[in-house]
């Protein structure tokens, strides 16, 4: 059921390699496909909505303004071994944007989908 999920949409220029990169990397599964406009994936209680060009989340604002994929919003993934994920993540070709951060409440890094978009992984401290 839909209201058990948190959605969070991103605009994305290239639905199907958006689709591919989170089902493939990230342990989403696909829900619905109505690409090259929309499709969305699960993980979790987290429904991702990957909107293309084509899609209603990406029409022009009244003024012009085209929506743009990419920019600093980004979902936060937990993870339990940060170091192995990263390993995998690298052998797999995915780009990431920083080096690993350490905090007081753990230690994250940013990865970059085909689109632009960051998704944070974040092993929590121990």
């Amino acid at each position: 059921m839909t209201e058990d999920l948190a959605h969070v949409r991103y605009l994305v220029d290239d639905v199907q390699a958006a689709v591919d990169f989170y089902t493939a990397h990230l342990g989403f599964t696909l829900r619905s496909s109505a690409a090259p406009a929309f499709a969305d994936v699960v993980r979790g209680p987290l429904r991702l909505l990957l909107s293309g060009p084509a899609s209603s989340g990406g029409r022009p604002m009244p003024d012009g303004e085209v929506p743009e994929a990419g920019g600093w919003n980004r979902i936060h993934l937990v993870v339990d071994d940060l170091d192995a994920e990263i390993a995998r993540l690298r052998q797999a070709g995915v780009r990431f944007r920083n080096d690993v951060v350490a905090g007081p409440g753990g230690r994250q890094i940013l990865l970059i989908d085909p689109a632009g978009n960051f998704v944070e992984l974040f092993e929590p401290r121990r």
